[in-house]
């Protein structure tokens, strides 16, 4: 056993795992699943995913709340979370549907105090909150009631979940431009996209792209 600052070193494939949970929470502001993990390193089977994460809690460089999916948090070298302790305010607009789209009220009801964790790579100034009303996006990790934090921008990526405004309300969905339409896709395949022509785009407006979700455990 190599260690190193007290702490064992890592293996190639674990530093590859944890680099991969760190670049996925910056990217998304959320870990990957376990599936998305074996998806990206070519592991087939949960169980192997499993023996990595547990190497690399029982290391001291991941912590797991329970067993549930999304919640893995990379450590630093004493052993707290990267962004563990930096609580920040966040306003909470309103609510937004994943399903039909809702009104969702442009002036804040509350604030939401969450661990910067939460957000990513995100700058709480340039962040807004939202509850979340619907399934549409439950095969994304996004669930009725959930919070989720949306990084104010006029513009997004092929493929970006984003907060639109479509004649006056505002719906969570995959934002997919192709050719003389927009087309926001629900992450739930018992429902049908919302499709907006090239004629009624004045008519939608992208308010930002999420970048993080909180879920309250009751």
């Amino acid at each position: 056993m190599t260690v190193e600052n007290g702490k064992e070193l890592l293996t190639d494939r674990q530093r590859q795992v944890l680099d991969y949970i760190s670049r996925s929470i910056d990217s998304h502001g959320y870990p990957p699943t376990l599936r998305e993990i074996g998806e990206h390193m070519g592991i087939r089977s949960t169980n192997g995913v499993n023996d990595h994460l547990k190497a690399l809690e029982k290391k001291g460089y991941l912590a797991r709340e329970d067993l549930k999916s999304r919640a893995l948090r990379p450590l630093d070298g004493s052993g707290r979370s990267d962004s563990a302790g930096q609580f920040v305010e966040v306003p909470l607009l309103g609510r937004v549907a994943a399903g039909q789209p809702i009104l969702a009220v442009e002036q804040a009801e509350d604030t939401v105090r969450v661990d910067r964790f939460f957000l990513g790579s995100a700058s709480e100034r340039e962040v807004f909150a939202l509850r979340v009303k619907g399934d549409s996006m439950i095969e994304a990790g996004i669930f009725d009631g959930d919070f989720i934090f949306v990084r104010k921008q006029p513009d997004a990526q092929r493929g970006d979940v984003v907060i639109a405004m479509i004649d006056g309300e505002a719906t969570v969905k995959y934002y997919h431009p192709e050719g003389d339409q927009i087309v926001f896709r629900p992450a739930n395949s018992a429902m049908r996209p919302i499709v907006v022509r090239r004629r009624d785009w004045k008519s939608v407006n992208l308010l930002g792209i999420v970048v993080g979700i909180y879920r309250k455990l009751s």
